[in-house]
């Protein structure tokens, strides 16, 4: 019943990769779905593309050992979230139109800054294309993790192959619109599993005041206050390091990129409210999984030697419900991987596609040809990318949060200086870039561990000093830029329209 259960899901999310293979007819569809996307579809893709198994494994499993202080990396995210798409989603929908129709972060970027040489388009392409294989390689060994949690008999080899295997057909075929739609579909199921899963346990237990009674001997001093992490009490800078995760979200180009899918910009206040309900239940349920399975765990004598905290949910949802409804639940978890790893893949085939191989001087390129090395490279990434899972050892998974940040400091400024900033000048740009994206990385090498502040927070302080700075310190940007600035500011048309 488990199995069928998952043949299911992967039937569905392969037939919406076979039905957009014909109506993927350019580049611009295959990579940006031709800014066709309604509201509700942009807005649960880009949370579903965003929470990855992290929101119904590493979250609960988190909140299960250590309490309820680990609930702030979640607030900090749901924050992110909202004000990314309150400040930022508009006015790159418009923006990235008037900027040459941009398809892609790297070519919004250099085409805002006229930047006619492409060294934005090549830094951004360069970082993109090494954190999103390691992002891919960390999905695909997600995949692996759920099946052989499932299937034992598996094997990891076997089961991260299946699960790159299903990601690589329906991103190939279908392209951006597949993606989405796939993410739209995963959403659901994903919100769906992560609600009904604790509800389920506390029923179970006989009721909250119950599952709350469990935890009176928990081991853990104040597991259910916020301000107490693995029983100690959290500092300013240990909160203000968790909430900094927000910052990741201006700059984070697989979730950017479906701001800029959305048909009328007029429609983006729609899609702001959807993603604004889905992540906050969302988080809020998997924080609640994480108490209420500790509650559970208790109520049966404790956690069990050995037991990985992380496989919460897998327990729950096998524990408490019948096998087919559980394979549903599995397949939540393969979901909430799946959506993350297609978005990534596909980001990172059209920074060589779209942001180096199509700009290449003196080279004429044929659309659909380009669309088609488009495909072959999405083949290409993952087959890297599933190397690296296979063999990079098993400290790939803790490099999303270094690869978080890196796309937060070197991108997410230097967003929000173009799209508010008309000052803002072409050295600038490659300042605030090159500055957030070296003090990510000497700040993890060096300070976080000594100060325990996440590399986020000063990258992304640090990039937009060095943004402002140097455009100051500059010549203005050209009238042209200026023009366009103050036109990505007026009323726009949906896309399509007459």
């Amino acid at each position: 019943m488990v199995l069928i259960a998952f043949i299911l899901y992967f039937a569905i999310v392969l037939l919406i990769g076979f039905y957009f293979y014909g109506r993927s007819n350019s580049l611009g569809d295959y990579i940006l779905g031709g800014r066709s996307m309604n509201p509700y579809v942009a807005a649960l893709s880009a949370q579903a593309s965003d929470m990855s198994s992290w929101l119904l494994m590493g979250l609960p499993g988190a909140v299960m050992l250590m309490g309820l202080g680990e609930a702030w990396i979640g607030i900090g995210l749901a924050i992110g979230s909202y004000l990314s798409w309150r400040f930022v989603a508009k006015r790159l929908r418009k923006h990235s139109v008037v900027a040459g129709n941009s398809l892609t972060v790297p070519e919004f970027f250099s085409n805002r800054f006229k930047d006619e040489k492409g060294y934005l388009r090549i830094i951004a392409s360069v970082i993109i294309l090494f954190f999103f294989v390691i992002y891919v390689a960390s999905g695909f060994k997600g995949c692996g993790v759920v099946l052989t949690t499932i299937f034992p008999e598996l094997g990891m080899n076997i089961a991260m192959g299946i699960g790159a295997a299903i990601i690589i057909i329906y991103t190939f075929l279908g392209g951006f619109k597949a993606v989405c739609w796939t993410d739209f579909v995963q959403g659901f199921l994903m919100l769906l599993a992560v609600v009904v899963v604790p509800l389920a346990a506390v029923g179970h237990l006989g009721g909250w005041s119950e599952a709350m009674a469990a935890l009176d001997n928990v081991g853990v001093e104040n597991f259910m206050d916020i301000f107490w992490d693995n029983g100690k009490p959290l500092s300013f800078i240990a909160i203000m390091s968790l909430m900094a995760w927000a910052f990741g979200y201006f700059g984070m180009p697989h979730i950017v990129v479906r701001y800029m899918s959305i048909k009328d910009p007029e429609q983006v206040k729609v899609a702001r409210r959807v993603s604004l309900v889905w992540i906050v239940i969302a988080l809020a349920a998997a924080i609640m999984i994480g108490i209420v399975g500790r509650a559970y765990m208790e109520a049966q004598g404790g956690i069990p030697e050995g037991f990985d905290p992380e496989h919460i949910f897998i327990f729950l949802a096998g524990d408490l419900f019948v096998p087919i409804i559980a394979g549903l639940l599995f397949a939540a978890v393969m979901a909430a991987t799946m959506s993350t790893a297609d978005s990534q893949l596909l980001v990172a085939s059209s920074a060589i596609t779209n942001d180096l191989l199509s700009k290449t001087k003196g080279r004429r390129w044929d659309p659909k040809a380009l669309m088609w090395i488009s495909r072959g490279i999405v083949v290409a990434v993952a087959v890297f990318a599933l190397i690296l899972a296979l063999f990079g050892g098993s400290n790939i998974m803790s490099l999303v949060s270094y690869a978080w940040a890196g796309f937060g400091a070197a991108f997410g400024p230097l967003m929000i200086l173009s799209l508010y900033w008309k000052r803002a000048n072409l050295y600038g740009a490659i300042a605030a870039m090159l500055v957030g994206f070296a003090t990510v990385i000497l700040w993890n090498t060096y300070l976080a561990g000594p100060t325990g502040i996440y590399e986020l927070l000063p990258g992304f302080i640090l990039s937009l000093i060095a943004g402002i700075v140097v455009s100051l310190l500059t010549e203005p940007p050209s009238e042209e830029i200026q023009k366009e600035f103050d036109q990505a500011q007026l009323p726009m048309e949906p896309a399509g329209a007459e």
